[in-house]
């Protein structure tokens, strides 16, 4: 059909035509957002000696729910998911040797979702372990305090009511909060909800990439009586182009997807101690301390320490090299048959963290290791 138009009819397209023109103008102009600035946050670095140097590093967590707390968790680059005990958390009544006491599939307390699903997680080596007991929950949780904090606003976690050790020996409450920060699942639950580390579910921002870096950490700020000591901007949320990149001087190692496991830390190294040297898979955890333990399959089936003076070194399948040697003091280290010690992965503690910088990639899957010596 054909149209007559008049001179407001023409006035009025001319006017649609150059706001068109002028929006289309705007969207040339428009700019990609800024890159948003990584997160900080800081650590307590605890010290103590004994018969061997002990190091521990522990993340605040400053709310639960409703609930304004202040607990230290261990930061654990050994397991993932937050691990805490109900006791101050949850009201008493709630809380007895054999569970958790509530009617129904689940009770909302303070903010906090505590479900009927329950499990255990086993921490230690070898024959010393100890069994960590409790249920499946959810809730707002701030982690860091008021020298820096970030909330997630709905975290599944491990809350648990007892933990007991092989022989029988009942923790204290609180003896075994953790914070893991592995993009692995330490408890997967019957619905498919997995344990996994806290900062998966934080968006870094704009341009950056979902995962975390760790500066080494020294020495100088682990006392020795027994005391913690806050260090502010150890943890680094959010990895940037110029992290990942080849220039960064990480060593960068590809994780591999274990179904049910999500992505284990473990990465293929040789380790050399004294004249022998051994190839496997290594742990970088610094939620264990002081001891590391060398797996050889032509190790004796006694289980020992290696003597004061031995050299230890680690060469990753990537190219990162880390040595120490043993001191009467520092970096005790077992040798273990994996026929006996039941796993074949060595595992490198806290000393490992003092001179080396540590990456996460969630995203891609990826750990990286930075020599700052």
């Amino acid at each position: 059909m054909n149209h007559k138009y008049t001179s407001k009819n023409l006035r009025l397209l001319l006017t649609a035509f150059l706001l068109i023109a002028l929006a289309a103008c705007k969207k040339e102009k428009s700019t990609t957002p800024a890159v948003a600035t990584p997160t900080k946050l800081g650590l307590y670095e605890f010290g103590s000696d004994a018969t061997y140097r002990f190091r521990q590093l522990q993340i605040n967590v400053s709310k639960i729910g409703t609930q304004t707390v202040s607990y230290g968790l261990v930061f654990d680059t050994g397991s993932g998911g937050m691990v805490i005990d109900a006791t101050g958390v949850l009201p008493s009544a709630m809380i007895t040797t054999s569970g958790f006491n509530f009617t129904g599939d689940s009770t909302v307390v303070n903010g906090i979702t505590v479900t009927k699903q329950t499990s255990t997680i086993v921490y230690g080596a070898d024959a010393n372990t100890s069994t960590v007991y409790g249920n499946l929950a959810y809730a707002p949780v701030t982690i860091g305090d008021v020298n820096g904090n970030i909330t997630v606003k709905r975290l599944p976690f491990f809350i648990y009511y007892k933990v007991v050790a092989t022989d029988g020996t009942k923790y204290s409450a609180h003896d075994f909060d953790v914070m893991g920060v592995l993009d692995q699942y330490d408890v997967t639950f019957a619905n498919n909800v997995s344990i996994t580390s806290p900062f998966t579910y934080f968006d870094p921002g704009t341009g950056l990439t979902k995962g975390f870096k760790m500066a080494a950490l020294g020495t100088s700020n682990f006392s020795n009586n027994g005391y913690a000591t806050f260090v502010p901007n150890v943890v680094t949320l959010g990895l940037t182009a110029d992290d990942l990149s080849a220039s960064s001087g990480f060593v960068t190692n590809q994780l591999t997807l274990y179904q049910g496991y999500g992505y284990p830390p473990i990465i293929p190294a040789t380790i050399t101690y004294g004249t022998k040297s051994t190839s496997g898979s290594v742990v970088f955890d610094s939620g264990t301390d002081p001891f590391n333990f060398i797996q050889d399959r032509t190790a004796p089936t006694t289980v020992a320490l290696l003597p004061v003076n031995t050299a230890v070194s680690v060469a990753t399948g990537a190219g990162f090299k880390y040595s120490y040697t043993i001191t009467s003091s520092e970096s005790p280290t077992y040798l273990e048959n994996p026929s006996v010690s039941g796993t074949t992965v060595s595992i490198f503690g806290m000393q490992a963290f003092l001179n080396n910088q540590y990456l996460l990639d969630y995203t891609n899957h990826k750990l990286g290791l930075k020599s700052s010596n």
